[in-house]
């Protein structure tokens, strides 16, 4: 379907605000990393099921794989989501990556931090020593590393924090679906890094919507709109490798484009409503107008997709990245009875009429509160599993960028079933060349 680059066809993100730090969802805020500190010291039952933990004090082990901006945000939200919780091991393809990392936590937290020398791995099997140090592991690579690394936590026996997108293409969303079964299996509990649903604002809402409050669904809208990202100028000592991972967000091979990579929740919250039943089929456009420089790779700027249903309903997704413009971040939900506006957690009367509802109640932060619900589950031996969900979000966002590489509407059986794989022949640091920018009309569906 897309420009060719070297692959082979076996089955093999909330953006940061800067490559290096903390971002902008880690941010402490003292009074909500108490609050939820208390509730999950007062909630959690700190009897450990046999064979559980490593340790036998109520510490659970936490390592994290990929020590961006989110990996360490996720890593900051595993703290505040468990007063035991402590982080022991970081992994990271990158030396400087995981030192930064580990400086930023102990900024934080210093006390829930227990990274020794011996604990800091670098290089592309960085993962694999990080999961046999920890009990729970953080997954915040680029997402192309996603199948592989989820596969072999699960397949250690670890429960995972496994951040969004799963996958950048179909075989390796369809290796998460059944590494998600596999955790079921093994009752261990794989929590997405799907926010939203973890808002219980919106949770809230959504049930209302399921309940039958708006009445009928009629249409839905979409909008995730921002501005421009993080990029770090190419160093002449960089491979091409090297300097394609340390740029991701920028090559549909690392990242599945931003409307994979990003754009994603807004889809999520869209099969939320629709009780995650998939679309039927997507059509879609997309280009680039502002990012045109090489260092930008290979993404797109933007991208409008309509998404339609067996039922008939259809979503008008549109997403972009541009400097300068105004951004818009909401979702609407138009039903016969009255309009849902998810992002504000209200209701009101059809065609704009008086507000029917909305939640005043403040509501947990949802970026600390899905790792108090990871903990929860682990401790009690009850685990959650968002493998379904996070798969369909992951794919819905997959068929659209493939309808708007190629011009052609696609299928969700389709889409599912594509053999198309963005796994590079190898990983080697050297020559690796961009592939050209997918041009509609010349490319097909496969």
């Amino acid at each position: 379907m897309q420009p060719s680059q070297p692959r082979e066809n076996a089955p093999e993100t909330r953006p940061s605000a800067s490559p290096d730090g903390v971002s902008r969802r880690s941010v402490l805020r003292t009074s909500t990393a108490m609050a939820i500190g208390a509730a999950a010291a007062s909630a959690l039952n700190f009897g450990f099921p046999s064979g559980v933990y490593a340790a036998g004090d109520g510490t659970i082990k936490v390592g994290l794989v990929g020590c961006g901006g989110r990996g360490s945000g996720a890593a900051v939200n595993a703290m505040n989501g468990d007063p035991n919780a402590k982080i022991v091991a970081l992994g990271d393809a990158f030396r400087d990556k995981a030192e930064a990392s580990l400086k930023n936590l102990k900024a934080a937290n210093a006390k829930q931090v227990d990274v020794g020398p011996g604990q800091i791995f670098d290089g592309l099997d960085a993962y694999k020593h990080v999961i046999e140090a920890s009990d729970v592991v953080l997954l915040a690579t680029p997402p192309h590393f996603r199948p592989m690394h989820l596969k072999a936590a699960i397949e250690a026996g670890k429960h995972v924090f496994c951040e969004k997108p799963v996958g950048v293409d179909a075989p390796g969303v369809r290796s998460v679906m059944e590494t998600a079964d596999l955790a079921k299996k093994k009752n261990l509990t794989l929590v997405s890094g799907l926010c939203y649903r973890y808002d219980q604002a919106k949770q809230e809402l959504v049930k209302k919507i399921h309940d039958g409050e708006l009445g009928e669904l009629q249409f839905l809208q979409t909008n995730y709109l921002t501005g421009g990202l993080w990029s770090n100028p190419r160093q002449p000592a960089w491979s091409d490798m090297e300097w394609q991972l340390r740029n991701w967000l920028y090559f549909y091979w690392l990242s599945g484009d931003h409307i994979v990579e990003q754009h994603i929740h807004s889809l999520d919250k869209m099969l939320w409503v629709m009780k995650d039943v998939p679309p039927a089929k997507v059509i879609a456009t997309g280009g680039r107008i502002q990012r045109v420089q090489p260092q930008y790779g290979n993404v797109y700027d933007h991208f409008t997709s309509m998404f339609e249903w067996e039922s008939g309903v259809r979503c008008m997704s549109t997403c972009r990245q541009f400097v300068g413009c105004d951004t818009d971040v909401s979702d609407w939900v138009y039903g016969t009875k009255g309009t849902a506006d998810i992002m504000q957690h209200r209701i009101n009367a059809p065609g704009g009429g008086k507000m029917l509802w909305k939640r005043r109640k403040p509501a947990p932060a949802m970026y600390d509160y899905e790792h108090v619900e990871l903990f929860k589950s682990v401790r009690d031996g009850k685990a959650l599993n968002n493998g379904d969900y996070m798969c369909k979000s992951t794919m819905m966002a997959i068929m659209a960028r493939m309808s708007a590489y190629t011009g052609k509407s696609v299928k969700w059986q389709d889409a599912w079933d594509s053999q198309e794989s963005y796994t590079p022949k190898s990983y080697d640091f050297g020559p690796f060349p961009v592939a050209p920018v997918a041009v509609p009309g010349a490319n097909s569906v496969t």
